[in-house]
């Protein structure tokens, strides 16, 4: 038209679906600018629903970072799948992430076939990590990502180097019906700081301990507050749950070695994120069987 008629806003709502590990929080984190989701060098580590959000002066994109889709093995990984699926029939748009430097696979496929039930919702394809592949082999991975469904746009980019992330949130952004910003200016993820401080402990106890699944290990923040007389410091207790005493041993280590250096990691992170000196209690306690018991999972914060 050409009259300088502005665009009206747009708001709404935008999940990441992918195969575990594929880049998908670190994406998110560069999308919003500041670290909302867990990332973590293990699969399957983000199990809430956390939001990010983009502030933009045309639009608000709200980012609602899924579990990966995995067939079901426990209760905890149907609690998980049945999210997975609610979630992608409420929000406006999907990001299908699919990573530069690995072969399309049958776990690409199983989302992809999932992702074509899902009728209602634009599916903007992702090729993630480009950074790590010269750009023919992102050529060729384009082409394959292509053939697995009929998505509204393809893009590659890295989170890493930050190559077309912008683009990533433009395309997104697209797909958004018009409307007014759905949360205030500087709200970057809309979870208590309670929970992100959670994920953070869960993080630092899950990195080095290859061999035990990242499932069993649950943190509950038990109290969050400000030390009486001090406005620099705050006291954090939280509880670590495993599912059996061995897992217990090898949190804590050799005379609490590894405990403390879960401490000393979590604590840097969460100063970090608060923005204050933090002083933490960890405490590890079994809780026996707690994937597959509804009012341990309830107690621990998955919702039915």
């Amino acid at each position: 038209m050409g009259s300088g008629v502005r665009e009206r806003f747009r708001s709404g709502f935008a999940c990441f679906i992918g195969r575990p590990n594929v880049g998908k929080s670190t994406l998110m984190n560069a999308l919003v600018g500041t670290k909302v989701a867990i990332t973590s060098s293990r699969p399957q580590t983000t199990r809430r629903t956390i939001r990010g959000i983009v502030h933009r002066p045309d639009a608000q994109l709200v980012i609602v970072d899924t579990p990966g889709l995995h067939k079901p093995r426990t209760l905890l990984g149907e609690r998980l799948d049945s999210l997975v699926r609610s979630t992608l029939t409420e929000v406006d748009v999907i990001g299908f992430c699919v990573p530069a430097d690995q072969s399309v696979g049958p776990g690409d496929k199983y989302i992809a076939r999932e992702l074509a039930g899902v009728k209602e919702t634009p599916v903007v394809a992702i090729v993630t990590k480009t950074d790590l592949v010269p750009p023919e082999r992102v050529a060729e991975q384009l082409l394959a990502v292509g053939e697995l469904g009929d998505f509204a746009d393809i893009v590659p980019c890295s989170a890493e180097s930050g190559f077309q992330v912008s683009l990533v949130a433009d395309l997104l952004i697209s797909h958004l019906p018009e409307g007014m910003p759905l949360y205030p200016e500087g709200d970057l993820t809309d979870e208590p700081e309670q929970v992100l401080v959670g994920e953070l402990i869960r993080e630092a106890a899950l990195e080095g301990v290859r061999e035990e699944l990242p499932h069993s290990i649950a943190v509950v923040v038990d109290e969050m507050l400000p030390r009486e007389g001090r406005d620099d410091l705050i006291d954090i207790y939280a509880h670590l749950f495993v599912e059996r005493p061995s897992q217990k041993g090898i949190i804590i280590g050799h005379k609490g070695s590894r405990l403390r250096e879960v401490g000393a990691a979590a604590r840097r992170q969460i100063e970090a994120l608060l923005g204050s000196k933090v002083y933490l209690d960890l405490r590890v306690s079994v809780l026996k069987d707690w994937q597959r018991d509804p009012k341990q999972l309830r107690r621990l914060g998955f919702y039915d």
